[in-house]
């Protein structure tokens, strides 16, 4: 009997293209998907229908991928065509088993791979050609696997997970100019870095990472939104879930969803009455992300989250994601600085009537600090996009170093007052005791913001001050250029040195810090570095000395 035809469940148009979907595979609950765009698409399927978690690029140059091959030693074999050659590539070693000249693609043709040979057929010019090549014993090995192919610009820490009878493991996000993302485990004790899924999506590098809504559930499980920036005016979003898992190399499992992307050449393709407007860019970087934190209110239509970004063509804009909708939206700019943003840093304010202050800082490079109130701004985020609206003007502007500023942290304080560190490309250091405080009538109020107290102090470093953190109210962390990562006293008449130490990481990109409770009741501080390279370091600052140590490197 004919089985009746049905309508299929769920249809995903154009996830590959004009070209077409070459393979669709399944491995245990995921499904995989293969394309003639040079991508291949993790899928599952929930209630029925089929959702889009990951795309995967694995290499420069290879346009047509024809088939996965999962190995039996856990290897993931992409199969594939670039230019005239057939192409074997591993993900897990990153390089080319196979390059077979054949002819390109459109051609019949059959692989197959064994512990003792592999074997290439293919029909050219209608005749069966045939490629054998027989295992041999690999003459080079890899002493130290790198975590990525050139520096690595960002760095910041999800958290840590811990399993049963085991130390925390930390789990770390880095960027880098080989235009990837990378999910990674650093051990204390082993002093290895294990990747854990590694993101594709971007074009150029990737300078900027942010982290939205982290929470920690058991202590054996991490979940997270995560914002990754940088060049060609390219923004990602990804939920990342990390769980403790025995089996795995670095015993935790990372399963990434990709949420929604955003480009400013596609947002100004999308906009009305745009031959009135400047154009936008598309060259322009992303140099820094910040996440707006406590927007739930009842005043936003929806649920969403809000990120800053610092742009190199001297804009501050906001953008707004619909989790829901899977988008992500340009919503205000402004263009203040009119130079290079360098960095955005947001921050909370909340009156006695919990009445919430959503303030914005803004350095560039001029040496200029430029302090908002973009709570208006939120609240009537046009998410239709009709026209971009601006985001405002400054309360207030300081002119904090003699050139462009590099490094920017902010820590709140009781009775609305909130420490501004930052650091400049002269090796300078400056703090400001800022005030926020409520001025105008009771029928319009005003924020208003008054600088108390500052201190400066030029030449702490011998190069560029890339990196700094206020631990607390008295003590602030700086990491530089030149290899020296130096904790200061901080007081309203001087920066008085307590520590330095050396770090082994080349040319400083960033330093993210975080702070631990130890089992004897010890509160400490661990910062990593990133650059050429990767280090954790231990801070404890007791109440008569300071220890700084590294924790390992890796390169």
């Amino acid at each position: 009997a004919a089985v009746p035809l049905e309508d299929p469940l769920s249809v995903l148009f154009g996830l590959h293209g004009k070209t077409g979907v070459t393979s669709v595979t399944c491995r245990g609950d995921y499904i995989y998907s293969t394309g003639r765009d040079g991508c291949y698409r993790q899928l599952r399927l929930r209630d029925q229908q089929l959702e889009v978690l990951q795309k995967h690029r694995p290499c420069k140059g290879l346009q047509w991928i024809e088939e996965l091959r999962f190995t039996p030693g856990g290897d993931l074999l992409v199969l594939g065509f670039h230019a005239n050659n057939f192409v074997v590539w591993s993900t897990r070693s990153g390089v080319n088993l196979h390059c077979v000249p054949c002819g390109g693609g459109h051609r019949s043709w059959s692989y197959h791979s064994s512990p003792e040979a592999d074997a290439f057929a293919f029909i050219k010019r209608g005749d069966v050609m045939l490629y054998h090549s027989e295992a041999e014993p690999c003459e080079q090995r890899v002493l130290l696997a790198s975590l990525h192919g050139r520096e690595i610009t960002c760095v910041r820490h999800l958290g840590a997970v811990r399993a049963p009878g085991c130390r925390p493991i930390n789990v770390f996000i880095t960027g880098s100019e080989d235009t990837t993302a990378c999910v990674l485990t650093l051990s204390e004790l082993t002093r290895a870095a294990v990747p854990l899924a590694r993101l594709s999506d971007h074009i150029s590098s990737v300078r900027a990472l942010a982290l939205a809504g982290t929470a920690l559930h058991h202590g054996t499980q991490l979940c997270s939104l995560l914002f990754s920036a940088g060049g060609r005016a390219q923004i990602e979003c990804y939920r990342l879930q990390c769980a403790v898992d025995l089996r795995a190399e670095g015993m935790v499992n990372c399963q990434v969803t990709h949420l929604a992307s955003h480009r400013l050449d596609e947002h100004w393709d999308r906009m009305k009455n745009r031959h009135k407007l400047v154009k936008m860019d598309p060259e322009t970087r992303y140099m820094s992300l910040s996440v707006v934190c406590g927007t739930n209110s009842e005043q936003l239509p929806v649920p969403c989250t809000f990120l800053v970004a610092a742009c190199s063509d001297g804009s501050v804009r906001l953008f707004v994601l619909l989790e829901a909708a899977q988008k992500l939206l340009l919503v205000a700019e402004s263009f203040h600085h009119q130079r290079c943003v360098l960095k955005v840093e947001a921050f909370l304010h909340t009156w006695a009537e919990e009445e919430r202050k959503h303030l914005l800082c803004s350095a560039a490079t001029d040496g200029s600090i430029a302090f908002w109130d973009i709570t208006t701004a939120l609240c009537t985020a046009v998410l239709t996009e009709p026209l971009l609206p601006a985001l405002g003007t400054p309360l207030l502007t300081v002119m904090a170093h003699s050139c462009g500023v590099n490094s920017l942290h902010i820590q709140e304080l009781p009775k609305g007052r909130f420490l501004v560190a930052s650091g400049s490309d002269d090796g300078s250091i400056h703090v400001c005791l800022l005030e926020v405080t409520q001025g105008g009538d009771e029928a319009k109020p005003e924020t208003c913001l008054h600088i108390l107290e500052r201190v400066a102090r030029p030449c702490t470093h011998a190069a560029h001050v890339t990196g700094i953190r206020v631990l607390r109210p008295d003590l602030v962390l700086s990491a530089s250029v030149d290899q020296q990562l130096t904790l200061w006293r901080l007081s309203w008449d001087s920066l008085e040195e307590l520590s330095t130490t050396f770090f082994y990481v080349p040319d400083l990109a960033e330093l993210d810090c975080w702070e631990v409770v130890e089992a004897g009741g010890e509160r400490c501080w661990y910062c990593v570095l990133c650059g050429q390279g990767l280090e954790l370091l231990r801070c404890a600052a007791l109440d008569t000395h300071c220890n700084l140590q590294s924790q390992g490197a890796v390169q």
